[in-house]
């Protein structure tokens, strides 16, 4: 009857602990049944004492796997050439991944069956078997690691007034309906297995690297270790106007903190990496993974559309107050570079969100320069509109006079002049019998001379007088 082990059968010629292995890979697969009492390559030996065996066996899976895994396991005793074997059968589990209460939810751990063998599962598979069989955002998910702890978020919580006990803990959804950690204690807890690199490099490219660090710990920990770096490389850059200075910092403070605030609390932790900040000369790079929240788009946010990925979470950051309200930190973000040359910038790509503020006190010194060149420009037109209203008050101007006027010498006088007239703001009054040769004027004036309009070409080498069509 029984020929071979397969996807669905495992053999066992006696009773050992390890059986329990090949029942969590049962129910973390498609199922199957072990017989106790059958060697190897399917000779029946039988087993002398069956109910004991059974007992043994239930108590085992009681004791040794989480969740409770026996509401999918019947253990009985069947009758194959005429001896007596035990047979445990197992059905899929609804609350998989199941695994061993000793190891935890890690690949020493966690079994599944694949093929005719009960086989380790990886980091990567148990998670995405987490997120298959939960239907639920990651935060919520049981966490792989319940060997966790928390002083991290209780001296965050102490510092504010806050209690977090355990009935707090169920209600902020630590704990979830089974009792055990969420992913969301996970992260909080000192354990947090999710880190953020820091890489601060020399210029504005990613050549030359001038320090480099990677923080770890609770997400809270993690955002004040993370903030006071930055702060520490936001350098202040003083002004002075007379005899009043002001001093600009690099990056504007509240941009930074809602910057870090939404790489951390908005990324998709299902995705395994850390989180990224690149530090450049002119700009700062915030980049976390998990891109948009399906269903939205940049244009969405920018509108005060908000849906966050891990609704838990921000809901712990709002309640420490790490946060005021739900999708305003953009509208934060833009408003710091309110008045600002540059603004930053918000890129998605598939899997991927970057921020990226621009270093204010780069900026400037375009700023300057237009602002020198607005003046140059400003006081060149003032000198125009003062040898017009001259010429308007007099009825004309000469090049010296106009010299004077402006404080100018004669190539800059003669130039101003040369545009007013090119402008046709001016006319140029020429009388026939003073006509010479000009150098470096080039226009076609109309001039009146004795009582008859003359048609006047003027060249860098000789003048050409028209009266009527004739020459």
């Amino acid at each position: 009857m029984l020929i071979f082990e397969n996807l669905n059968v495992e053999f066992k010629q006696e009773y050992v602990p390890d059986i329990r292995k090949e029942v969590m890979g049962f129910a973390n697969a498609e199922g199957g049944s072990v017989f106790v009492g059958v060697r190897k390559d399917g000779t029946v030996l039988g087993v002398a004492n069956p109910d004991e065996v059974m007992l043994q066996i239930v108590n085992s899976l009681k004791d040794s796997l989480a969740p409770d895994v026996m509401p999918f396991v019947r253990v009985n005793t069947v009758r194959i050439e005429e001896k007596q074997v035990v047979e445990i059968q197992v059905t899929t589990g609804t609350n998989r991944p199941y695994y061993l209460r000793e190891k935890g939810l890690k690949p020493s751990g966690v079994y599944v069956r694949k093929g005719s063998s009960t086989q380790p599962m990886t980091e990567e598979g148990i998670r995405e078997m987490i997120l298959q069989n939960s239907g639920r955002p990651f935060e919520s998910c049981r966490s792989m690691n319940q060997e966790l702890t928390f002083q991290t978020l209780q001296m965050e919580m102490q510092k504010r007034s806050l209690e977090i006990g355990s009935p707090q803990m169920r209600t902020l959804k630590l704990i979830g309906e089974d009792d055990l950690y969420t992913n969301l204690a996970l992260l909080l807890s000192d354990q947090c297995e999710t880190t953020t690199k820091v890489a601060l490099f020399q210029g504005t490219d990613k050549e030359v690297f001038r320090d480099r660090k990677e923080f770890s710990g609770s997400v809270l920990k993690q955002l004040e270790d993370v903030y006071q770096f930055i702060d520490l490389v936001n350098k202040i850059k003083a002004t002075f106007s007379g005899l009043d200075r002001t001093d600009m910092r690099d990056y504007q403070e509240e941009a930074v903190r809602e910057a870090l605030l939404k790489s951390i609390a908005h990324r998709d932790y299902s995705f395994s990496g850390s989180n990224l900040i690149n530090i450049y000369d002119d700009r700062i790079e915030f980049v976390s993974l998990g891109g948009l929240v399906a269903g939205l788009e940049l244009k969405s946010i920018f509108l005060g559309v908000s849906q966050s990925r891990n609704p838990s979470l921000a809901a712990v950051f709002y309640r420490m107050r790490l946060i005021e309200s739900y999708g305003i930190g953009i509208g934060k973000i833009r408003r710091a570079y309110r008045g600002c040359e540059a603004h930053p910038e918000f890129e998605t790509a598939k899997g991927v969100f970057r921020v990226t503020l621009p270093n204010r006190n780069e900026v400037p010194r375009k700023v300057t320069q237009t602002a020198e060149e607005t003046q140059k420009a400003d006081i060149l037109e003032e000198q125009k509109n003062r040898i017009l209203a001259y010429a308007r008050k007099n009825g004309s101007i000469t090049r010296k006079e106009a010299e004077n006027l402006i404080g100018s010498g004669t190539t800059k006088a003669f130039r101003l002049l040369k545009q007013l007239c090119a402008a046709g703001k001016l006319r140029q009054k020429i009388r026939i019998g003073d006509i010479r040769k000009i150098e470096n004027f080039r226009m076609f004036l109309f001039v009146k001379a004795g009582g008859t309009d003359f048609h006047v070409d003027l060249t860098s080498s000789h003048y050409r007088v028209s009266v009527g069509q004739h020459t």
